[in-house]
């Protein structure tokens, strides 16, 4: 007699390779799970102040002065970021803590180089080989030979795609402002090297200017005034601590002063002499004039619309220079114009870069041609 195959046994064996393909989906999904984990998506605040390191999904993870220790005899790298801030004006004999980004852009490339790998290295962990997507927030003025020099940094600090941004840009989108609206947006970025300006509408910047004065130029010239008028020698760090205590761009309602140590210039001992807000405004005058001007000039070449829009939602304040007291007051009573500090303004830059990482589409127009 004949044996009758059931008709189910086709049906099992479809039921079979449905579950092994299943399976396979499972474990290739695995795969890309585990295989994603090798790769991290950054946005980057190279400053002339600080590094800020912002990871896709994880917001801020890296905030550190960009200050790297340097042993002179060996050329070895001995600290970088607070460690190496702590050094500034304490470092012994053969060792010096140096800044390599100036004014906003790289100027030494090996050390600029190991320091955004120190960075990169403590925002994703070193145990495992990633090639990431990082976005750079740069200066509107930045030559090709500095983007060239932005970029080759962050590749060989192991990027596997670099894009870089205007700065003035991502801060404008990182306070919140309409950047894709047609209707006129102003930002002032503020920063520890330069101070970006820009008038921005329809997802660009319709008018930018770049002043080189900002922070480190308000800290140099503190140091410089109380050289002067007090015959005391003063470190930036103390600096930059009195521009944070009792500096002002305009007077202030109640008076502030603060006692400061240094050394005498004529005895050479130390010395303790009582700093006003008066003093540091006469201090950081010059460099509270550039910014102005700086404001006064991309107001004058704003095409009309988009100034009456201004006009009448003013412009915004953003970066650690618009931390410095009555500096809105100043900017407001030298343009007529409404003048507001964005909310956290020293991670404007590091937040709207990061925006960019999920908005690819607007990353790809506003970002800088590095050809």
């Amino acid at each position: 007699m004949s044996r009758i195959v059931p008709s189910n046994l086709h049906a099992g064996s479809l039921l079979w390779h449905f579950i092994r393909a299943v399976a396979d989906f499972s474990k290739m999904s695995l795969l890309i799970s585990f295989l994603s984990g090798f790769s991290a998506d950054l946005a980057v605040d190279l400053g002339t102040a600080n590094t800020v390191i912002f990871l896709k999904d994880k917001g801020v993870v890296v905030d550190e002065p960009s200050i790297v220790a340097i042993n002179q005899a060996t050329g070895e790298f001995e600290a970088f970021g607070h460690e190496a801030k702590e050094m500034l004006g304490r470092t012994p004999q053969g060792i010096v803590a140096v800044r390599p980004i100036q004014d906003g852009v790289i100027a030494n490339f090996k050390v600029a180089e190991n320091l955004l790998r120190f960075c990169i290295t403590k925002a994703i962990g070193g145990g495992r080989f990633r090639r990431s997507r990082i976005i750079i927030g740069v200066p509107s003025v930045i030559t090709p030979v500095e983007k060239r020099a932005v970029v080759e940094s962050a590749l060989r600090a192991r990027a596997g795609e670099v894009f870089l941004v205007d700065q003035a840009m991502v801060a404008a989108i990182g306070a919140g402002l309409p950047v894709t609206d047609p209707v006129g947006s102003m930002v002032v970025d503020i920063g520890g090297g330069t101070s970006d300006i820009a008038v921005i509408s329809l997802s660009g910047i319709v008018h930018s200017q770049t002043v080189r004065v900002a922070g480190n130029a308000m800290d140099t010239a503190i140091v410089g005034y109380v050289r002067k008028k007090f015959d005391l020698l003063i470190g930036e760090r103390t600096a930059e601590q009195i521009k944070i205590e009792i500096g002002s761009a305009a007077p202030l309602d109640k008076p502030l002063s603060m006692a400061v140590s240094g050394r005498s210039r004529l005895e050479g001992l130390p010395r303790t002499a009582i700093l006003s807000d008066t003093d540091i405004r006469q201090a950081i005058g010059e460099c509270i004039d550039a910014i102005v001007m700086g404001v006064r000039a991309t107001l004058d070449k704003t095409p009309p619309e988009l100034s009456a829009d201004i006009g009448q939602r003013g412009l915004t304040l953003t970066g650690g220079g618009a931390l410095l007291r009555n500096l809105d007051v100043k900017l407001r009573n030298e343009t007529g114009v409404p003048v507001h500090v964005a909310e956290d303004p020293l991670m404007n830059v590091v937040s709207g870069t990061g925006a960019m990482l999920t908005q690819m589409k607007l990353l790809r127009r506003v970002a800088i041609n590095c050809t």
